[in-house]
């Protein structure tokens, strides 16, 4: 058994997530993307969750529909039946032509049935982050419940988390960071949250240390190169998100550290 496959206590989850489900080899935050991450061999995804104009939760990382389909405007404008039209997976190239825009119902249920654990993402628009932490939390915890696996609910807003906590506290949060702060510990405290993630490249070896130490999960993005991977993984992180997924099949790293 390889150290990617050996959870700790602090960190019951897949070492290596692909980001947006799957990564740069299919369009983001579908379902093609959750498949294909699934195809390569990777156990966990993550995927980024956001509010429609009539309060769906759909997977959409931008605030508007541009980048990532063939419309235009800014999602909270959008209602589910208008996004229902949109194609999701031509700007990726002609295979993944029709794809639609994926609901956070539709996401988690593929996951469950392909048995993949989820690192949920919550990104909400200016002005609904409480809604958007409530209704994304509600959904987890209605979709996954009796799973042997609970996923992850993270995001880089404290009042998504407070509200995702409020509405269902039983579901592990992590805050996420571009940069660790000096107070990191206070603000994972203040939201009772058990994991930390931020930017591998603002990461020193020492503040992964503290982390690790404290006993919270520690995971960093996006990480695309293997030796970048190996480095981290002996700095004590615990897992990484890629979109190379290509990259990374059969990796194996050194043991991370354990403080």
């Amino acid at each position: 058994m390889s150290s990617l496959d050996m959870p700790v206590a602090r960190w019951p989850y897949p070492r290596l997530i692909a980001h947006r489900g799957g990564g740069s080899l299919a369009p983001e935050n579908t379902l093609a993307a959750i498949r294909t991450g699934h195809t390569r061999g990777f156990k966990a995804v993550e995927f980024d969750v956001a509010l429609s104009a009539d309060d769906t939760a759909v997977l959409m990382h931008d605030d508007t529909v541009d980048r990532t389909t063939n419309g235009h405007g800014r999602l909270d404008r959008i209602d589910a039946a208008a996004l229902a039209q949109l194609d999701a997976g031509a700007w990726h190239g002609a295979a993944f032509k029709g794809e639609p825009v994926a609901t956070f119902a539709a996401a988690a249920a593929l996951c469950i049935k392909l048995g993949l654990w989820a690192n949920v993402e919550i990104k909400p628009a200016s002005g609904h982050e409480a809604d958007t932490g409530r209704i994304a939390a509600l959904l987890a915890r209605d979709i996954w419940r009796g799973a042997p696996l609970a996923p992850l609910l993270s995001s880089f807003q404290p009042q998504a988390l407070a509200a995702a906590r409020d509405a269902a506290a039983e579901l592990p949060r992590a805050l996420l960071f571009d940069a660790v702060p000096g107070d990191w510990r206070a603000q994972l405290d203040s939201l009772a949250c058990v994991a930390l993630h931020c930017n591998a490249a603002t990461l020193n070896s020492d503040t992964a240390a503290e982390i690790v130490a404290a006993g919270y999960g520690l995971a960093v993005w996006t990480v695309n190169d293997r030796h970048q991977a190996e480095r981290l993984f002996a700095m004590g992180v615990d897992a990484i998100f890629t979109d190379r997924l290509d990259l990374f099949a059969g990796f194996q790293a050194r043991p991370a550290l354990r403080r």
